[in-house]
């Protein structure tokens, strides 16, 4: 790779997020269209993989696949060799709320060691609990890691700059997104629809209707991210380092309402949708899929025989998940977006479900996948976690 161009550490790189983020940083210039200055090398456990690999098909001249874990401090001092930039995104849901803080804190650190950084992004989530007045009914463990840990690394960075002697030069941000709008229409995820039949009463039968069964109450709504808009957010951060020093980027397409979800998707695709709103009981209890997995440990590698510090089931975080979008409708409440900067800063955003849903209906027939409506009958997962068990159940022949 070019010495002349500057080197991006991504962790977190094959996750949902972190394809985009790649790709909006070794594009063209949106503004220009003049080559990328950076390149890419990305910690990944498994360079084999197919995430991995599809990434060095589109990039073979400027991203480099390193074997490794942000958990191994070593692998990640080699990976920050040489790099002018990093932008960490740390997997909660592998580590738990406990060790993503340490692991957060690690990295930040040995990027300052590193010397050579000169922009530190962190992958960023809304510190709910605290915004919310600390209402332990909003208390969201893989939020709420993030969260804290986003908000020392900018108070550290400030006070080492602004310290006579503080020994670093490294600027830092938050990037801060929330769940991927991608995450309505997808397999395996908090807010999966159902397609089923509408009962039509005089005859019996009727027409098939995408339907949402969450525990939003009629005004809440949720500040939707789309994964598209996470490459062009992040080029900007890396493009205006300056502007971007303890700045928290906080992005959604908009705090949208799933009534209006429904209704943007019956627009598009002229198919039946609508949203039920259900107690959370019901949620939990009404699907396999949560009642399975409700009282394991929220972090896979996090043991419940002798619970971590912060150790909360995956009932007890999505409880908290799900009440911070319940009082945050209409941009008001925990969760908040600033959609005027949001638009200065990237003009050609996603602004409404509508017009995502669009989008999502144009790729699906240009991919040959049908329609929106046929891509969502035979959804895929988005997240990278489910994306993998479904391929290990494949490999064993389970599905």
């Amino acid at each position: 790779m070019s010495s002349t161009k500057k080197n991006i550490l991504i962790i977190g790189g094959t996750g949902a997020q972190g394809l985009p983020v790649i790709r909006g940083l070794l594009s063209p210039s949106p503004s220009t269209g003049s080559p990328s200055p950076y390149t890419v090398t990305v910690l990944t456990r498994d360079p084999t993989s197919r995430r991995a690999q599809s990434l060095l098909s589109a990039f073979p001249d400027s991203l480099t696949l390193l074997k490794g874990s942000f958990t191994s401090e070593s692998d990640v001092r080699l990976a920050l060799s040489g790099c002018w930039g990093a932008f960490v995104n740390i997997d909660g849901f592998a580590t738990g709320e406990a060790l993503e803080i340490f692991y957060t804190m690690r990295c930040y650190e040995l990027a300052l060691e590193a010397g050579t950084v000169r922009l530190y992004v962190h992958g960023n989530l809304d510190y709910g609990y605290k915004n919310s007045g600390w209402d332990p009914e909003m208390r969201c463990g893989h939020y709420d890691g993030k969260g804290r840990a986003g908000r020392w690394i900018l108070d550290r960075n400030k006070e080492l700059l602004s310290s006579p002697g503080g020994g670093t030069t490294m600027r830092a941000a938050l990037f801060t997104t929330g769940p991927y709008i991608e995450m309505s229409i997808a397999s395996s995820t908090p807010m999966t629809p159902r397609v089923e039949l509408e009962r039509d009463s005089s005859s019996g039968g009727g027409d098939p209707a995408l339907t949402w069964y969450l525990p939003l109450g009629r005004d809440g709504a949720v500040p939707h991210v789309a994964l598209d808009d996470c490459a062009h957010y992040v080029r900007w951060l890396f493009d205006n380092p300056d502007r971007a020093d303890g700045m928290d980027l906080a992005v959604a397409i908009g705090h949208i309402r799933y009534d209006e979800m429904a209704e943007a998707f019956t627009k598009v695709t002229g198919k039946k949708a609508r949203f039920v709103d259900v107690n959370l009981d019901t949620y939990f209890n009404g699907s396999p899929y949560w009642k399975a997995v409700g009282s394991r440990p929220c972090g896979y590698t996090a043991g419940s025989a002798d619970p971590p510090p912060g150790f909360m089931t995956v009932r007890e975080n999505f409880r908290g998940f799900w009440n911070l979008w319940r009082a945050s409708g209409g941009n008001r409440g925990p969760v908040k977006r600033d959609y005027e900067l949001l638009d200065e800063i990237h003009p050609a955003r996603i602004r409404t479900a509508e017009e995502y849903f669009r989008r999502e209906d144009e790729k699906a027939r240009k991919d040959g996948r049908g329609s929106l409506w046929d891509a969502v009958v035979a959804a895929k997962p988005v997240l990278k976690i489910h994306e993998d068990k479904e391929l290990r159940a494949r490999a064993d022949g389970k599905l």
